[in-house]
C-alpha cells in the first residue's frame, strides 16, 4: 500500500477560520483568515474556496462566526447572516444543506435558553461535525469507488474534486487517491476545465503533491483520447443530484458523459449523500449559475478575446441519469441510476 499525504484545505484555531486561497494556486500556497461572515460569503462568491462539499463546510463555519459577531459583539441579525451566506452561489446544494442544519441547531439552542458563549461554542462544534462527517464520507467514497477502477489504465477527471474541494481526501479525486494508495497502476488525464482552470491549477497540483502519474489535457482533447483507447473510465464529482439521478456539475461534464457513452466507457459520479436534492424532481429544475463573461474573455488575468465580443458563461451543466454508469456515495454504489435505486439506497441507509 502506497503512502498518501493528508491535505486539508481549512483549519480552525480559537474559533478563527483559515482557508487556502485557491485563487493563488498552484504558484502560491496562501492561508487566509476569514474573521467575519461577510468575508466568508465573499470568499465563497469569488471562488477563494470552491467545491460543493467545501462550500457547505465553510458556510457552516461562516454561520457560527456570524452568530458570534451578533451575540458577542452586537449589531446585525441572525437572518442576515443566514441569507448573506445563502446568496453566494445558487447551484451546489451542500451549501444550503449545511446552513439549514446550522440554523436548526441555532434554533434549538435558543429554545434551550443557552447563553451567548454556550451558543457560539455549540455552533462551532456543529460546524466541526459537518467537516469531519464529510472527511470520513470521502474516505468511504474512495473505498467503494476504487474497486470500480481497473488495476491498470487511464482515468479521466474533470474540474477539481479532491482535498481542495472538500474537507480533505476528496470525492472523485478521492477515489483516484484510494486506488493509487491500494497500488493500482493508473494514469490520470486531467481536463484543464476552462474558464477557471480548476483542473490545470488545482487537480494537477494535488496529483503532483501526491506523486500520482498524470497528464494535463485541453478540454477538447477528451474525445480523441477516448478514441485512441487511453481512457478506461471517467469519474467526476457533483454539485447537486436530483431525485431521478440527474447531476449538476462543472460545465463540460455533460459533454464528457456523451463522449463516454459513445465510446462505451464507464462514467462514474462520486458525491456524498449531502449532495442529493430529493425535493427537486429532475435536472431541468436546478438553478444554473451564470458567472461574469470576463472569466471567459480572459485567461490568467489577460484578455484573450475582443473587448466588444459578448460571452456566455454557465458555470454548470446537467448530465442525465441515463448517461451515468453509477453514483458512488459514502453509503454504497448506486447502479443503475434512477429514482428507484436512489430511493432504495438512501432509505436503506436511513437517510
Amino acid at each position: 500500500m502506497r503512502k498518501i499525504k493528508d491535505l486539508r484545505p481549512l483549519k480552525v484555531e480559537q474559533e478563527k477560520l483559515y482557508v487556502i486561497n485557491q485563487l493563488k494556486l498552484p504558484f502560491q500556497l496562501e492561508w487566509l483568515e476569514l474573521d467575519s461572515y461577510r468575508k466568508v460569503a465573499q470568499a465563497i462568491k469569488e471562488m477563494v474556496v470552491r467545491g460543493a462539499p467545501l462550500i457547505g463546510i465553510v458556510g457552516a463555519y461562516g454561520f457560527a462566526i456570524g452568530i458570534k459577531e451578533i451575540l458577542l459583539k452586537g449589531g446585525g441579525s441572525d437572518t442576515d447572516v443566514l441569507n448573506t451566506l445563502k446568496n453566494t452561489r445558487p447551484t451546489a446544494i451542500n451549501l444550503f444543506w449545511a446552513l439549514d442544519r446550522m440554523w436548526r441547531k441555532y434554533e434549538k439552542l435558543q429554545k434551550e435558553g443557552k447563553n451567548p458563549e454556550e451558543t457560539v461554542k455549540a455552533l462551532f462544534r456543529e460546524a466541526h461535525k459537518i467537516e469531519m462527517e464529510d472527511y470520513h464520507a470521502n474516505k468511504s467514497i474512495g473505498g467503494f469507488g476504487q474497486v470500480l477502477l481497473p488495476e491498470k489504465g487511464g482515468i479521466l477527471t474533470h474540474c477539481n474534486t479532491g482535498a481542495l474541494a472538500t474537507s480533505g481526501w476528496g470525492t472523485a479525486l478521492g477515489v483516484i487517491r484510494s486506488a493509487y494508495q491500494e497500488g493500482k497502476n493508473i494514469t490520470v488525464y486531467v481536463d484543464e476545465t476552462r474558464p477557471y482552470l480548476q483542473g490545470a491549477r488545482l487537480t494537477a497540483w494535488e496529483l503532483s503533491y501526491e506523486g500520482i502519474p498524470h497528464f494535463l489535457i485541453t478540454d477538447s482533447s477528451a474525445g480523441f483520447l477516448m478514441k485512441k483507447g487511453l481512457v478506461d473510465a471517467v469519474i467526476v464529482g457533483a454539485d447537486r443530484i436530483t431525485a431521478n439521478g440527474d447531476v449538476a456539475n462543472k460545465i463540460g461534464t455533460y459533454a464528457l458523459s456523451v463522449l463516454a457513452k459513445e465510446h462505451k466507457i464507464p462514467f462514474y459520479v462520486a458525491a456524498p449523500t449531502s449532495t442529493f436534492d430529493l425535493d427537486t424532481e429532475s435536472g431541468e429544475h436546478i438553478p444554473i449559475e451564470e458567472r461574469p463573461e470576463e472569466e471567459v474573455k480572459t485567461c490568467g488575468g489577460k484578455p484573450v478575446a475582443p473587448e466588444e465580443t459578448p460571452a456566455i458563461n454557465y458555470s454548470f451543466d446537467i448530465t442525465p441519469a441515463s448517461n451515468i454508469t453509477a453514483i458512488i456515495t459514502e453509503k454504497g454504489v448506486i447502479s443503475p441510476v434512477n429514482r428507484e435505486t436512489i430511493t432504495k439506497m438512501l432509505k436503506y441507509r436511513g437517510i
